[in-house]
Formats: C-alpha cells, structure tokens, sequence
C-alpha cells in the first residue's frame, strides 16, 4: 500500500514538473521569431472562439497551466500528509540537496542565500537578460529609415519606442511570479520545500526587478513624448485601446509602495510602509486597465491564487478566537494561549497573525506558534516579547484588570514537513526571543518521545539573553500543564548566556502571573479556515472558482461583446472588458470559497458545542482548567525549574564557532533564530567547511 501511495505521489509530482516546464518554455520562446510568426498565430487560431475571444489564448496558454498545478499540488499535499514513504523519500532527496542547501551569500541586501537559491536566482536573470536582449534583436531588424519615416519617427527614436515597450513586456513577466511568495496559504510553495515566510525575499526581490522595470518603461515613453512634442500624450485614455492614464496611475502607486519598503523607512516607520503597501490593489486594478484583460492573464494565475488566499484570511479574520490564558513573565514576555480545534494541525516553526482591536484594529502581526498540535490537541500558544510600541500597548492591557480580551487569527501556516527530524542531532541557536521557534520543536519532541516512545535527536540549546530575567524564557519550553520531568527522555542540553549581567539581579523573581479569560459563546476556537482537509478544499475551491469564472466570461463574450465587436478589438472597450472581467474574477471567488468556509464551519458546530458544554465554574483555578472561567491568580513555577538545569555563564558571549566545532555527531542539523548577525555567523561557519557533518537550516521570520 505504502509503495503504491508513493508511486501515485511521484506520478503526480511527474505531471506537475512537466507542466510546469511546459509553462516556462512558453516564456523562453515568447520573445522569438518563432513564436511570433508561427506558434503564435496556430495557437490563436485553434483557440478561436466567439465565448472567449482572443484571451481565451492567453487563458490556455499561460493562465491553466499554473492553477492546474496548483489544484493537482493541493491533492498531491493531501495524500502526502497521510503517507509515510512520502517523509522517507523526503528525508532521501534532503540528504542529497544538502550540499546545494549551504548557505553562499552571508552578507548583503539579500540576507542568507543557499546555493540553489543563487542558482535559481541566476537563472531568473538569465530568462530576463535573454528574453529583453531577444526582444531587442527581433524588433530592431524590423526598423528601417522608411519604417520609422512611415511612423513620423526617427531611427533612434523607433528603437527608444521599440525598447520601452519591451521593458514593459520584461516587467510583466516579473510579475508573473510576484504574487506566488505571498500566497500564504499556497499548494506551489510547499511543493518546492518553500513558506511564505520564507520565500518571503523572493517577493523583495521581484518586486525591485518589477519596479525598476516599469519605471523605465514609463521614463522612455516620457523621453520619447518630449522629444517629438506629443507629451499630450500623457493624458490620453484610449476608449478602445491601451489607456496611458490608466498606465501612470499603477506607476505611481507602484513607487509609492516601493519607497517605503527600503529597510529604514520599513523599519522605523512601519505603519507608513504597512498602510501604503495596501496600494497594490490600485496597482493591480489600474495595471489591468491599462493593458486589457487579454494580456493580464500574462500574470493572472499568481494574481488569481493571491486573491483567493486574502480573501480566504478575510474570512477568517471575521471570527474572534477563543483566548484561554496568558502567562507573564517578569522579562516583558507573554506567552498567550488560544483554543484549538483538535483536527487542527501544524508542524513547528509555523506562524499566526493575529490582530487585537483593543491595541490596534487595523494591524496584523505574525508570531511564531511556541506549541505542538501534536502535544496540545486542543491549545495554541504564541510567545510575545515586548519590544515595539504594538507589543508595548499591548503589555500594558494585560497587566490592567481585565475578564476577557477580543483577538483574531488568521492561520496557521507552516512547512509541508517537520524537516529537523531526519538529523540525529540539532543545536538550536537563539537570541532572546528567537527561542521561541525552538520551543516549539522541544515541545515536539517531548511528544514524539513520551507518547511514541520513537527515537529523537538529542539537542543543544544556546540561548542568549541581555538579563538574567529573561531565563524565565526557559520555563515556556513546557506547556502550562507540563512537568519538569516530561524532559527526562529527551537528551537536552542547555547553555544560556547572559551578555549583561555579571551577576544574578535582585530584581528577578522566580514567579510567572498567570491571567484566566472569561470566554463568551460566539468565541470560536482557532481552525483552518477550511477544516482539517483544507487542502482538498482548497483544491475545489480553485477549481470550481475558475470553471465558475469561465463560464461567466464565455456566457458575457458570447452574447454581449461578440455582437459588437465580433472579437475584432476595434468597437468593444478595453477597460469596460476588463471591468467585466474583474467583476467575474471576485464574485466567482467570493461565492465559492465563501460556500466552502461556511460549509466547514457549519460541519464544525459540532465540536463547538461540546467544547462550550465543558464551560462551567470550577471551585479552584488550575493549569486544568482551560476552559472554564476561572479567575486570575498567581502561579509558582514548578520546584524543579527548568533554568536549575540549565548551565548558566554569566557576562558571556557565546563561542558558536568553538560549541559548533566540538559537536561530533555525524548527522546535526543546526538552526539559528535572533538578530540577524548571529545568524550569519551561525551560517559562516556552518558553510566553512571546517566541519562537513554540520547542516544549515535556514530560518527566515521576515514579515
């Protein structure tokens, strides 16, 4: 059974790769002759059709082939999730990319970058630079004095004209591939090992290229106004076809966004860059005015699968969650405690965001899940640090009287895999609140070894803190009902640093506040926004969603558009086309995945219910008790603490390279979360080549 399961699942990944090539070398050969005088006009005339007109072409060709990999990919994600010999022939094809996954680039604008990573990289650049300068030669062999005469031009001028438009064409293709990184919840990331928190730099990177790109593209058409006195030109918008006002507006909000994302302005003004990042959507909508629904199904699939996902989290947002308890530290940390659905699963390492409209009603921030599904079936917990003014305020609420507190998720998103599983030892190394990804693989591991009785890794934590208030971090490496000696078969090793203090501090206490909430009927515990099978609902949902839209253009095409203009382009407008089109696009996927989610939660109401029939008083708060309204107390941290274990140096820095160097154990994963500078020594020294045994893997919290 395992063997055919594993058969299936390679035929699928078969299809897909070769669909997906197939897809690509479209765009190789876009640029060509070839393609122009005799695969583009076979293509257009075997796909000539009074329901679809010319963009049902495009729609073939270039639309189908991702959303078909991306249904396929959530079925292909299903039955791997159920199969066995799908981890070990992921551990098989990890072990043999290892060499290609040390890290190559330490320093720079692209923070840590593997060595497919820079391959793939280069590659992208390569398909650009080939397909710009392919451009190029084809055009300008088709520009002659008497042409350019013909056009009321120059020589020189034709080429500029020429030019401008091939950058145009270039940055399309770059946004073909803009929206994919965030996707959060997407069936083509995973495929290829990726997140969305992690591929998260591929979208920095696109989005510079594409910016560059149009920019450019504007710039020359400017130029070439200016000098032939048609800058008139600026305000036109074409009734039938391409509209130039359309085309500046995207521009300008395109530079809007592209301004605040340099690091500093991000980083010191974040709600300047969060709030006008929003602008993407009068970037898109002006950018499909501008060039015409045809050609936008150029980019349509990473657009369509990015508007299914948001409006996806959209409705879930709507939902308040359940919030059980929240454990405060003396080192300004929380560690907050959600409700769960018991069929909702995730792997370590995966992130929520979560939004509370007391602190901020518009902002969302992502955080590390600090628990294990596995261990804690029917609780999530995150881990906050207080740092920013968000996380400040919200600090503050938490430490004033309160019964309850409103908060919602959207999430959970994580790897495909628990990938530090096939090491036979890990180091995990942290700086302060980077421990909390970490918490959450020890927290697995506990449930591997207690309840499988299977075989873990042994672990080395190195964990740096500025105080020795912040080793009360440590105790979180348990869940609030957990013991001490949970760790017992588990070889765990912890060297904790302390950077500023060269002695313990009067100050710190060994006491975590613990603060029970009050929950309310219409709090819904946290779940996929799709159920427990979400990636077979995800699957349909893409699916029926597009036959859906289809079939609303075919039905628009056939007996409103064709009747005017009979797919000449020449009569019907480009903008009222696209207009359609759009309104087709957002009532196809707001009715079907709108029936979807409220089909799962209708199927969860079950469950619902007999979580709320457990709320009743109880007549002592504990641990237990996490979902009755039990008052706020105070809780002891366990006699045998977890910081009595750990090895303690204070005044210290950590030697990574001497305690990276000294682990022997022929297989070790090693993990790093913190600043961004102790991850790449962490990294320099991983792809040294001092110790072949040692393997980098990378972690990246960059939203």
């Amino acid at each position: 059974m395992a063997s055919s399961s594993k058969v299936v699942l390679s035929g699928m990944k078969f299809l897909m790769g070769l669909v997906f090539v197939g897809w690509l070398t479209i765009w190789v050969v876009m640029p060509t002759n070839t393609y122009r005088n005799g695969w583009s006009p076979k293509l257009r005339s075997d796909t000539a059709s009074t329901y679809f007109g010319t963009q049902g072409t495009n729609i073939l060709v270039y639309t189908f082939p991702i959303l078909f990999i991306a249904v396929l990919g959530c079925f292909y994600l299903h039955l791997a999730k159920k199969s066995s010999s799908f981890a070990q022939s992921g551990v098989l094809s990890s072990q043999y990319l290892q060499a290609w996954k040390r890290p190559l680039l330490l320093k720079g604008p692209q923070g840590i970058v593997s060595a497919i990573e820079l391959t793939f990289s280069l590659m992208f650049l390569a398909l650009l630079l080939w397909s710009f300068s392919t451009y190029l030669v084809t055009s300008f062999d088709r520009i002659t004095p008497e042409s350019a005469k013909q056009d009321g031009q120059q020589i020189w001028m034709a080429k500029l004209d020429s030019a401008a438009l091939r950058l145009g064409l270039i940055g399309n293709l770059c946004c073909a591939f803009l929206f994919f990184p965030v996707t959060r919840m997407s069936s083509l990331l995973p495929l290829v090992g990726l997140t969305s928190e992690a591929s998260i730099k591929y979208h920095v990177w696109l989005g510079h290229v594409v910016m560059l790109l149009f920019s450019a593209h504007g710039l020359c058409y400017i130029i070439l106004w200016a000098a032939t006195s048609e800058l008139s030109n600026m305000l036109e918008w074409d009734a039938i076809g391409i509209s130039i006002v359309a085309g500046e507006l995207a521009l300008i909000s395109g530079l809007f966004m592209w301004v605040t994302t340099y690091p500093r302005i991000r980083r010191k003004f974040f709600e300047l860059f969060f709030y006008t990042h929003q602008l993407y959507i009068l970037f898109l909508f002006f950018f499909l005015l501008h060039v015409g629904i045809a050609f936008f199904c150029l980019i349509l699939p990473g657009v369509y699968l990015f508007l299914l996902d948001r409006y996806l989290r959209f409705l879930q947002s709507r939902r308040s969650v359940r919030l059980v308890s929240a454990r405060l530290l003396p080192s300004d940390t929380v560690e907050l405690n959600f409700s769960k659905s018991s069929g909702t699963s995730y792997p370590p390492l995966s992130t929520v965001f979560i939004n509370v409209p007391s602190v901020s009603s518009l902002q969302w921030h992502p955080f590390t899940i600090s628990s294990s599904s596995n261990l804690e079936p029917e609780k999530l917990s995150i881990i906050i640090k207080k740092e920013g003014s968000w996380t400040q305020k919200l600090s503050q609420i938490l430490s004033s009287p309160l019964d309850r507190l409103d908060v919602s998720v959207e999430g959970p998103y994580g790897p495909s895999s628990s990938s530090f599983l096939r090491y036979n030892s890990l180091v995990l190394v942290s700086g302060g609140s980077g421990i909390t990804p970490f918490i959450a693989i020890i927290r697995e591991l506990i449930f591997r070894s207690t309840t499988l009785g299977s075989k873990t890794p042994s672990i080395l934590l190195v964990c740096s803190f500025k105080t020795t208030a912040d080793l009360m971090m440590l105790d979180l490496l348990l869940p609030i009902t957990g013991n001490v000696s949970d760790l017992s078969r588990l070889q765990l090793k912890v060297e904790a640093f302390i950077t500023r203090e060269k002695a313990p501090s009067s100050n710190s206490k060994n006491i975590i506040r613990t603060i029970w909430f009050k929950p309310i009927p219409s709090d819904m515990p946290v779940a996929h926004v799709l159920g427990p099978n979400s990636w077979l609902w995800l699957g349909a949902v893409i699916a029926t969603s597009f036959i859906a839209f289809l079939v609303l253009m075919g039905i628009c095409t056939r007996y409103y558009i064709y009747p005017i203009d009979h797919n000449t382009n020449e009569i019907f407008s480009y903008s009222k086309r696209a207009m359609l089109n759009l309104i087709f696009i957002i009532v196809s996927i707001a009715a079907t995945a709108s029936s979807a989610v409220m089909w799962n939660k209708k199927m969860s109401s079950m469950e619902l219910k007999q979580i709320q029939s457990m709320d009743a008083p109880t007549p002592a708060a504990s641990p237990s008790s996490w979902f009755f309204n039990a008052d706020r107390e105070l809780e002891s941290v366990p006699h045998e603490s977890i910081v009595q274990a750990t090895n303690v140096h204070l005044g210290e820095r950590a030697d990574l390279k001497r305690i990276l160097l000294e682990c022997k154990e022929p297989n070790t994963g090693v993990m790093a979360s913190g600043p961004r500078g102790l991850r790449h020594n962490v990294a320099s020294v991983c792809s040294s080549g001092l110790a072949d045994n040692l393997h980098f893997e990378s972690i990246s919290f960059s939203w």
